[in-house]
């Protein structure tokens, strides 16, 4: 068995406009937007009645592709919690990006949080996280080199 290539990432948002505004000022393209429902998502997911709106974001590069949707239906039961950095199993999308204090400054315009402090590693990188829509944590790293 071989794998290709990650394919993308998904995360589930409840305001997919938020989302997708959040991503595009972050510097990736709107791919696409569509409905999905049906018995072919009721089996991918393992929900019954499955009605919900997607948005694929991508990278200029056309590499990374991040799938973002919204649940019409069924109802969530509950919500991720916005647990430390520290946590198990606490996903986080990291960006390489040309300037972190630049994007920083325009992502706090969307809501953006910063998760600790903006971060450097001796001449090499400047890094930091960010909670984004629905505590989405989001890296931004910038090559120094």
């Amino acid at each position: 068995m071989t794998i290709y290539r990650l394919d993308h990432a998904g995360v589930v948002v409840e305001d997919l406009t938020a989302a997708v505004a959040f991503f595009v000022e972050l510097g990736l393209e709107l791919e696409g937007e569509a409905a999905v429902e049906g018995e072919w998502v009721d089996q991918l997911v393992g929900l019954d009645g499955v009605r919900a709106d997607i948005a694929v974001v991508r990278t200029p590069d056309g590499h990374g592709r991040v799938e973002l949707s919204t649940f019409r239906s069924p109802v969530a039961t509950g919500t991720a919690p916005r647990a430390p950095m520290n946590t198990p199993g606490i996903p986080r999308l990291t960006f390489a990006v040309d300037a972190v204090d630049d994007v920083l400054d325009r992502l706090r315009a969307h809501g953006a949080e910063l998760v600790g402090a903006v971060a450097q590693y001796g001449d090499t990188y400047r890094y930091c996280y960010v909670r984004g829509p629905d505590g989405i944590v989001i890296g931004l790293v910038e090559d120094l080199r």
